[in-house]
């Protein structure tokens, strides 16, 4: 991989420049979820041995370039301290002699903190100015956001290109993952890909379909899959205008060998609510006045079956309306078979995306899967076979 990591960097007395994502869910000015405070805990520890300073960039929310105090970072230090162990010292701007001071002030073993960073709206513009204030203030550039990889943004591109740069642990075990996943799999390679729209995920599945020997298709974007065949899909959510797409898609995965998994039967209901009356039925035999809302028994047999063939396994999105029961059976019952052959050693799975973490937390098995990705829109691009600006700096 042409990236380097912090493996092969001299931290040693310098200051280290760490791009980190810190974004967390914050209720009455208290962190609500330190899960990605958690995730960098090893890189900002690593710097610490090895005798560098960590000092933190990073945004929060949206402030479009105005300085807000409900978006400032000061408010993560109590949330960082206790998580990282160490004293943090805050500085009041990202940039110029507050920055400066604030870095000069912190002793040995102690972290700064520098301001959000699009607080300035150079930021987002990935302005070469506000880059160059950024590496003033450092002799080393770690970049640990995966999350934010795929922003060409001043503090995760322009930066990159002016300091010696590397990845983080948590870049690094993202990376890594992927590599594994889509790069230099095991094969055979089987893809799970749920979620309501084929729009939103239309490039992921043209690139997925050159890549994988199996695609399992799910939740809301499989109904538009059976219109595209023909089958009457009654109330369920399609994207009907989607269907010429999808059977170009179909078409391509022939081309390519990729064999497409579609339910063969379906869990329907009248009403999308929790406990509703349902049924099974073949997904040729919908009801006019009913809704998909599940993969049936059939179809997660088959599921598992692509399971057991696969070597290695990337998942994104569920396979049905998981957030209320029954209509989360399908989601638990391939994810928990997912996770015993990760346990089992027989199979390298890797997930990522919002509705993805939450479904394999709920069906109890994100914990046995080889990597569970929490970086949303980076993670999806990778898929897609897109650059991502702030790895391609790392090179």
């Amino acid at each position: 991989m042409a990236w380097k990591t912090l493996d092969e960097m001299d931290l040693d007395g310098k200051r280290v420049l760490t791009r980190v994502d810190i974004n967390v869910p914050v209720e009455d000015g208290r962190v609500t979820d330190a899960t990605r405070i958690e995730r960098i805990a090893a890189t900002v520890q690593d710097i610490l041995d090895r005798g560098g300073k960590p000092i933190l960039l990073a945004h929060f929310g949206r402030p479009k370039g105005e300085r807000r105090d409900d978006m400032s970072l000061q408010m993560l230090i109590p949330a960082l301290e206790d998580v990282l162990g160490a004293q943090v010292v805050f500085a009041a701007d990202c940039i110029g002699p507050a920055a400066a001071a604030a870095i000069e002030a912190a002793a040995e073993g102690q972290i700064v903190l520098l301001e959000n960073t699009r607080f300035h709206k150079g930021e987002e513009k990935n302005d070469p100015e506000l880059a160059r204030g950024m590496a003033a203030l450092g002799d080393v550039y770690c970049n640990d956001a995966f999350s934010a990889a795929h922003r060409a943004h001043a503090s995760t591109e322009a930066l990159a290109q002016l300091l010696p740069a590397c990845a983080g642990r948590l870049m690094q075990a993202e990376l890594q993952a992927l590599e594994s996943a889509l790069g230099n799999p095991d094969r055979p390679v089987l893809a799970v890909v749920g979620g309501a729209k084929v729009s939103t995920k239309l490039d992921l599945l043209g690139n997925l379909v050159t890549r994988v020997n199996m695609l399992v298709i799910g939740g809301g974007m499989a109904n538009t899959f059976l219109a595209a065949q023909g089958i009457d899909v009654g109330k369920s959510l399609c994207e009907h205008d989607m269907t010429g797409t999808a059977q170009e898609i179909l078409k391509k995965a022939e081309a390519a060998g990729c064999e497409i998994l579609l339910p063969a039967d379906v869990v329907v209901a009248r009403e999308f609510k929790e406990g509703a009356a349902n049924e099974t039925v073949a997904a040729a035999d919908c009801p006019a006045d009913a809704m998909i809302l599940d993969a049936g028994p059939q179809a997660v047999a088959a599921v598992k079956e692509a399971i057991t063939r696969a070597r290695t396994l990337i998942w994104n999105g569920p396979l049905g309306a998981f957030e209320i029961a029954p209509f989360d059976a399908a989601t638990n019952a391939a994810a928990a078979y997912a996770a015993q052959r990760s346990a089992e050693g027989k199979l390298v799975s890797v997930a990522g995306g919002g509705d993805t973490v939450a479904a394999l937390n709920k069906a109890g098995a994100a914990s046995d899967f080889s990597y569970i990705s929490t970086a949303g829109g980076a993670f999806l691009e990778w898929m897609e076979g897109k650059t991502l600006p702030g790895v391609a700096a790392l090179g």
